[in-house]
C-alpha cells in the first residue's frame, strides 16, 4: 500500500518505518525542514533501539521517504495517518490543535477517497471532530469525496518499539465502516502471520477510549505499588517480598508492580490527566485515577526525602552521584523523569550533582534541566563517584545491574546508596559494608 504519516515524532517514525519495513511505499511527513533534512542524512531525533538502522535500511531501499510536502503525497494515497503530538493543555485535557490543523491541510490537498487514521493518542470523540474539519475543507473546494476516520492507537513500549510493532500483542482498529475496516486488516495482516485473532475491532469511540484505559491501568498498578512501598516502610514489612508474594497469583502477576520513583514519559502521566479531564467534562469526577495520579506526584519526591533525613535540609557542601536521568531505560525521554524533581529538590538545599546517563545527558544539559546550578555531567557511572558523598539510582539501565562495588566503596566519601528502583538486595549491600537505602523497606 501506499501510506502517509503526518508527524516524524515517536509514533510517526516509528510506525511509518515499520510500515516500510514489511514492504509498504512510506512517506513521512514533517513541517520540520530540518528534521526532515536530518531524516535523509540518517540522523535520527528520537533514541530507539533498531531504529536508526531500520530507517537508513528503508530509506535506501525507497520504501520509506521524508518530505515537508503533504500535497505531493496524497495523490496516491491509500491510507493517511495522523500522528502528531497532543501536549497536555494546561487545564489537564489533550490538545489537539496539531491533530485538527492536519486533517484540514488533508481536507484542502485530497482528490480521492481515503481512509484517514487517528494514530495519535486523542479523547473519545476526537474522530468526529476530524470528520468535520475534512467535510468542512472538502465542502469549500466543491469536492463530493468519501473517506473514512479510523482510530487506531499505538500502545508502543519506548525501549521496545520496534519489537511491540513489528510482534504485536494485539492492534485495535476503530471504524464505523466495514470497507475501512477490511483496508486496515489488510495492512496489518503481514504482522500476524499465524493468527489474525490479535487485531481487535470495534467502533471509533471505544478504540479511542482503549488507548486511555491501557495507560491508566498500568499507571494504577505502579502507583498501587508504590503506595504499598510506603505503608510497607511504616509497618516494618518488605515490599520486594510482597511483590513476590502477591505477583505469582496469576490474577495479579508481575508486570508494572515494581516498587520505584514514580512513573514519567510522554504517556502515563498525560493520559492518566486527560482521562481524569474526559470524565470531569461528562460530570463525572474520576477518584481512583485522581488518586493515581496524586500517589505518583508524592512518589517522585520519596528518594530525595531519604536523602533529607540522612544528609539534613543543608546540603550546601554535599555532593551526589546520580545513575540514571531517563525516565525509563533504553530511552533518552525524560518527560517527567523522576530524575528532573529529586535533582531540582537537592540542588534546592544547595547540593551539587555529578551525572551521568547512557543517552538522555544531552536532554538534561540543553532543555530539563538546562542552566541548573550545581549539576556536572560525566561520561562513565564511576566518574561521577569522586568526591562524592552518596550515590542516588534513578533509572534501571542494565549497565548499573552489577557495578563495581568495590569501586562504588572506594571512591564515594562514605559508602551510601539511595536505590530509586530496588535493583540491589539489600542483605548483600549491608553485607559489603553499604548503609543502603531503597523503596519500601526500612
Amino acid at each position: 500500500m501506499n501510506l502517509t504519516v503526518i508527524g516524524t515524532g515517536y509514533v510517526g517514525l516509528v510506525s511509518g518505518t515499520c510500515f516500510a519495513e514489511m514492504g509498504n511505499t512510506v512517506c513521512c511527513i514533517d513541517v520540520d525542514t530540518k528534521k526532515i533534512e536530518n531524516l535523509k542524512k540518517g540522523i535520527i531525533p528520537i533514541y530507539e533501539p533498531g531504529l536508526e538502522a531500520m530507517v537508513k535500511r528503508n530509506f535506501q531501499n525507497k520504501t520509506l521517504k521524508f518530505s515537508d510536502k503533504l500535497s505531493e503525497n496524497l495523490e496516491k494515497c491509500d491510507i493517511a495517518f495522523i500522528a502528531v503530538g497532543t501536549p497536555m493543555g494546561d487545564d489537564g485535557s489533550a490538545d489537539l490543535q496539531y491533530v485538527l490543523q492536519v486533517a484540514k491541510e488533508i481536507g484542502q490537498n485530497m482528490t480521492h477517497s481515503l481512509v484517514i487514521v487517528d494514530k495519535s493518542t486523542v479523547p473519545v470523540g476526537t474522530a468526529d471532530k476530524v470528520q468535520q474539519v475534512v467535510q468542512a475543507e472538502l465542502d469549500k473546494r466543491g469536492l463530493d469525496l468519501d473517506f473514512d476516520v479510523v482510530s487506531n492507537p499505538e500502545f508502543l513500549k519506548e525501549g521496545d518499539a520496534i519489537n511491540d510493532f513489528m510482534k504485536p500483542d494485539r492492534v485495535v482498529v476503530g471504524s464505523n465502516n466495514e470497507q475501512a475496516t477490511e483496508k486496515m486488516r489488510n495492512l496489518y495482516a503481514p504482522f500476524f502471520r499465524s493468527s489474525m485473532d490479535r487485531l481487535i475491532t470495534m467502533d471509533v469511540r471505544s478504540a479511542e477510549m482503549t488507548k486511555y484505559v491501557a495507560n491508566a491501568m498500568l499507571a494504577t498498578k505502579i502507583s498501587f505499588m508504590n503506595e504499598i512501598a510506603n505503608i510497607c516502610e511504616l509497618v516494618g514489612a518488605d515490599v520486594n517480598k510482597v511483590r513476590i508474594g502477591i505477583g505469582s497469583d496469576s490474577r495479579i502477576g508481575y508486570s508494572f508492580i515494581y516498587p520505584g520513583s514514580g512513573y514519567g514519559g510522554s504517556c502515563f502521566p498525560k493520559d492518566v490527566k486527560a482521562l481524569k479531564k474526559t470524565a470531569e467534562e461528562h460530570g463525572y469526577k474520576a477518584e481512583l485515577i485522581a488518586s493515581v495520579e496524586d500517589v505518583n506526584d508524592r512518589q517522585k519526591l520519596v528518594i530525595a526525602k531519604k536523602v533529607v533525613d540522612r544528609f539534613g535540609e543543608d546540603l550546601k557542601d554535599k555532593t551526589f552521584a546520580v545513575w540514571g536521568l531517563a525516565f525509563k531505560p533504553e530511552t533518552d525521554d525524560m518527560r517527567e523523569a523522576p530524575a528532573i524533581y529529586v535533582i531540582k529538590e537537592l540542588v534546592k538545599r544547595g547540593a551539587k550533582i555529578n551525572a551521568y546517563d547512557p543517552k538522555a545527558m544531552e536532554e538534561a544539559k540543553h532543555f530539563y534541566l538546562k542552566d541548573l546550578p550545581g549539576v556536572a555531567y560525566y561520561n562513565s557511572k564511576y566518574e561521577t563517584l569522586r568526591d562524592a558523598d552518596a550515590m542516588i539510582l534513578l533509572t534501571e539501565w542494565k549497565e548499573f545491574r552489577s557495578p563495581d562495588f568495590d569501586e562504588l566503596k572506594t571512591q564515594l566519601k562514605q559508602a551510601v546508596v539511595f536505590d530509586g528502583r530496588n535493583q540491589y538486595n539489600d542483605t548483600l549491600m549491608n553485607k559489603r559494608g553499604f548503609e543502603y537505602y531503597q523503596i519500601g523497606k526500612k
